[in-house]
């Protein structure tokens, strides 16, 4: 399934654990009909959100695996191979590839950090090794570095780069790369907050942690946008701001898998150094759930 075109929601997917910390497979698969069923466009698994930090290759990869055989080819599946190292994101991107992933997620290489010419052979390494459409992952908050311009125009102009997840919150930032967007370079918003201003740079959508908890809501926002109905898609936007923004009260993902679990979802807990919310960001959140209706 090409990644082309593509636009929407892509929900961001939390990863849902036992209490022993183990993969809770059954709930996962759960998980994925739940957003299917509610109009998700896209499925990313083993990103932020998804915890792959504190998973081991092996469990990545299996799922990977169960992601894709799960999903089926309904929706576009794809996998979050980021790492420091090259090689290894080199080897997890050719792993995903054959597990069945239609593409990949490629952070910067973070702590290690990289020049600019570093930081463009670290991405096309895997670009060029692999038959599955790329995007680039820009989160500086998390990596402590951002891609340059410079870089972001040359990889666009890659044929197996698709698009870039870009999450620095800066708009300024988004408005110096939008004219890289057109048929073959999509601009992806990773911070649910601005969505729409991506939108209006000529984004294809959100890779969403929001979604996790409302996928029809995040869904019909960005198809109203889309679609030519920007009042509509504002009007959803600023009804549930408040929610996106309090699912960053504490570090992504242990408000929206807290979240999910007080909406009765039973995902489990986060792995440490993740632990749970602190008392008063817990009622802060479960209070802004209630006035959205959502507990």
């Amino acid at each position: 399934m090409k990644l082309n075109g593509l636009t929407g929601s892509i929900v961001a997917l939390i990863t849902p654990f036992h209490e022993d910390g183990s993969v809770n497979f059954h709930k996962l698969g759960e998980l994925v009909e739940f957003h299917i069923s509610h109009g998700t466009d896209g499925i990313l698994t083993l990103g932020t959100t998804g915890e792959s930090a504190t998973m081991t290759h092996e469990e990545d990869l299996a799922v990977c695996k169960f992601v894709v055989e799960q999903v089926a080819g309904r929706v576009p599946v794809i996998a979050g191979s980021g790492s420091n190292c090259t090689q290894t994101m080199l080897e997890k991107s050719l792993a995903y590839e054959a597990a069945g992933a239609d593409g990949l997620l490629l952070i910067t290489p973070y702590y290690n950090k990289a020049n600019a010419e570093g930081m463009y052979r670290h991405f096309v390494t895997v670009a060029d090794a692999v038959h599955i459409p790329c995007l680039v992952y820009n989160v500086p908050g998390r990596t402590g570095c951002s891609i340059p311009v410079s870089v972001v125009e040359r990889l666009a102009k890659h044929p197996n780069i698709c698009g870039m997840k870009e999450a620095s919150g800066d708009m300024s930032y988004a408005a110096k790369i939008a004219h890289c967007v057109g048929p073959d370079f999509a601009l992806w918003s990773g911070n649910d907050d601005i969505t729409i201003p991506i939108l209006s740079l000529g984004g294809s959508g959100v890779i969403s942690v929001w979604a996790n908890i409302q996928p029809a809501e995040c869904h019909q926002m960005v198809q109203e946008y889309l679609t030519g109905d920007q009042n509509k898609a504002r009007e959803i936007y600023l009804k549930y701001l408040q929610v996106m923004n309090h699912l960053f009260l504490e570090v992504n993902p242990i408000p929206v898998k807290t979240a999910m679990n007080m909406m009765g979802m039973g995902v489990g807990p986060m792995r440490l150094p993740l632990c749970e919310m602190s008392e008063g960001a817990s009622a802060t959140l479960r209070a802004t759930l209630a006035e959205a209706g959502l507990v």
